[in-house]
């Protein structure tokens, strides 16, 4: 990629307490597989010579990770909420040299079951499109509308529904400013990056990901990752 072209940035937002995880820690510190899950995450970015520098969106006074080489910076900028953290990201990704039209890839930073191979095709089916797009696959079970008493309302057709994935891949000045519109309200219905550039008017493109690309969320979770990362590296 020549110095005309649009580079490819990598920001992950790690200011979460994942309460869900059931961790005494932050979940993305939590250790998998020999090492907490972020430096797995982190790994996978540092194995793609496209992304020119990678983002960690910390919380004020998170001090964990402090010996990041130097493709790595970690801003202690993260808020209560993902979007406010990735908001806060691209600024300073911007104030670091980042331009308008340069792309951003957003990860999760519990998300560490990802490959170099899924970021490359995300960057591959991006850079030529218009608006960018995000890594998501097919529903793949029966999908259920509960009631607030905890059962069945109806079924739910699974045609044409898919499960979102990161990473997110969009320009930053689109992100940016899709992003801004709802700052006031603290982001409110925006759960991931690509709601933002629906909101905004914009059909981002589905990339098809992996099943083994899952967000570390429930207490089982950790288990399969680590069976997948030791998997990799037996």
């Amino acid at each position: 990629m020549n110095a005309t072209e649009p580079r490819c940035f990598a920001l992950l937002p790690c200011a979460g307490s994942g309460s869900r995880a059931g961790t005494a820690q932050p979940k993305q510190y939590q250790v998998v597989a020999g090492q907490p899950m972020v430096r797995h995450t982190l790994a996978a970015f540092a194995a793609v010579p496209r992304i020119a520098r990678t983002l960690v969106v910390v919380a004020p006074g998170d001090a964990t990770l402090q010996d990041e080489d130097a493709s790595v910076f970690v801003v202690a900028c993260g808020c209560a909420t993902r979007a406010g953290s990735v908001f806060n990201g691209l600024k300073a990704l911007l104030e670091q040299g980042a331009s308008a039209q340069d792309w951003v890839l957003v990860h999760d930073a519990a998300r560490c079951l990802v490959t170099p191979p899924l970021i490359d095709a995300l960057i591959d089916a991006c850079l030529p499109d218009a608006v960018g797009g995000l890594l998501a696959l097919p529903l793949p079970d029966t999908l259920k509308q509960a009631t607030a008493g905890g059962r069945v309302a109806a079924t739910i057709d699974r045609e044409g529904k898919w499960l979102a994935q990161t990473p997110q891949m969009f320009r930053f000045g689109l992100l940016q400013e899709a992003l801004a519109v709802h700052a006031a309200t603290g982001f409110a219905g925006i759960t991931d990056e690509a709601s933002a550039i629906e909101a905004a008017g914009h059909a981002p493109l589905l990339v098809r990901g992996s099943a083994q690309n899952v967000k570390v969320t429930w207490p089982e979770d950790f288990a399969l990752a680590e069976a997948v990362l030791r998997s990799r590296h037996p």
